[in-house]
């Protein structure tokens, strides 16, 4: 048994399991729905232990009839002892919670079971009459006694009249009033058209026994000239879409060696990531046939927060392009300012020597280290802005492991940027610099 972080289970479960009564569920179910508080019900580890619960098979729901077909048990619990022998007995081996301090439940049903089980079920589904029965005669439904898929009309109709004479008496009953309502007819009208071709002694006994008496009916009404478009509705409607394979998925057959699909659990988006190559890989290998289909459930459920993630992504890469256009126009002006106040200088390194490419190379020489700086000095500054920003995100979230950090590659990247626009902000005025005119630049004062 799985218990909540509460040591309680939910009370629809605790009705399933029988520890309450059919008046005391619904008696709470009302006082939940008014939001109204419930009683509470108490169980004892020691009841717990003690109770013992039985499972009856999928395959063991189903008789067979006379004619060889099987049929559904309509009111199990009418049968209770004959089911009781076919079930499984299960008896509560331990009680579990959740840690107090645990994020998310790993086992989220309210009972646990472990593999034993799943394998002795499938063993008493593959060994059962109606499963047997069914894979002896593959192409025939034992639920039914027709044939799975019918390749004409005619073989539709045959099959149908088939189905209907193998009904019970109730069941025929209740396929007569559908034949009506198919024929656009009420039952009445029906028995009055064609009293003459049905035996009065048969009317008779409808009154007496109403079901019975329209089974005969129905039997008749097949034996003459029945509605073809009728026959092939109730075939559409009733008979076909059937398929071995759900008949045997409907019985709990299962095959160990073709599985019908694999849970697979990754420990990181990493290794999900490298599954997914790994069975498309496989999958180019393979004909159309032998294909994996397979569904990342954890890509469906981050898809949509992908999407505005990257929204807003775009929003803050677009406000940071345009703020490093203006920091780039800002080194500039500041460079050239810079080239105005020292003019003279310039002039006088030109007279002592100095080349056009010489001045160039002192400006850039000048933003870039301005750039290695400043790029230096607002990694240094974002680091220390983490460590409150961290504890705000932690404590707003509730999640300890939730944190903004800043990668080495990332800050690398960050500096070489910050070099990249001030060197590029200063080339203009450092290219002006150099064409100046030493004896003009002598002159300046």
């Amino acid at each position: 048994m799985v218990l909540n972080e509460n040591n309680g289970i939910p009370v629809q479960s605790m009705y399933q399991l029988g520890f309450i009564t059919k008046e005391q569920y619904m008696s709470a179910k009302n006082q939940l729905a008014n939001k109204q508080d419930g009683e509470d019900f108490t169980l004892s580890y020691e009841d717990m232990l003690q109770r013992t619960f039985y499972l009856v098979p999928s395959s063991e729901n189903y008789v067979k009839n006379e004619n060889g077909s099987y049929s559904q048990i309509k009111n199990p619990e009418y049968d209770t002892d004959g089911l009781m022998n076919k079930s499984i007995p299960l008896k509560v081996t331990g009680i579990i919670r959740p840690k107090e301090d645990a994020k998310n439940a790993t086992i989220n049903t309210v009972v646990a079971y472990t593999n034993l089980l799943t394998t002795r079920v499938i063993d008493r589904a593959n060994e059962s009459a109606i499963v047997q029965a069914q894979k002896n005669t593959p192409e025939i439904n034992v639920l039914n006694g027709v044939r799975f898929s019918a390749a004409t009309d005619d073989e539709k109709i045959q099959d149908t009249k088939t189905y209907l004479l193998n009904l019970s008496d109730e069941e025929k009953a209740n396929m007569y009033q559908l034949i009506l309502y198919y024929d656009g007819k009420s039952q009445n009208q029906e028995i009055n058209e064609d009293t003459n071709s049905f035996d009065m002694n048969a009317l008779s006994k409808l009154s007496m026994n109403p079901q019975s008496g329209i089974s005969g009916i129905l039997e008749n009404y097949l034996n003459d000239s029945p509605n073809t478009t009728t026959l092939l509705a109730i075939y559409n409607d009733y008979i076909g879409g059937k398929s071995l394979e759900k008949n045997l998925a409907s019985f709990g057959a299962v095959s160990y060696e073709s599985p019908s699909s694999i849970s697979i659990y990754a420990d990181s988006f990493e290794n999900k990531d490298a599954i997914g190559k790994e069975i498309e890989k496989y999958n180019n290998t393979v004909g159309e046939d032998s294909k994996i289909s397979y569904t990342d459930y954890v890509a469906l459920m981050t898809s949509s927060l992908t999407t505005i993630i990257n929204g807003i992504s775009y929003v803050l890469i677009a406000f940071v392009a345009v703020s490093l256009f203006v920091s780039s126009i800002m080194i500039g002006i500041i460079t050239y300012i810079s080239v105005m106040e020292r003019t003279k200088e310039i002039g006088i390194l030109r007279a002592l020597g100095a080349s056009k490419k010489n001045i160039s190379q002192l400006f850039n020489a000048e933003t870039f280290i301005i750039g290695i700086f400043s790029g230096i000095i607002g990694i240094g500054i974002t680091l220390l802005l983490l460590i409150p920003i961290n504890n705000v995100i932690q404590t707003v979230s509730k999640i300890e492991d939730l944190s903004a950090v800043l990668p080495l590659e990332s800050a690398g990247v960050l500096i070489l940027i910050s070099i990249i626009i001030t060197v590029i902000g200063g080339l203009i005025p450092s290219r002006s610099a150099a064409k100046k005119d030493p004896v003009e630049a002598l002159r300046t004062e």
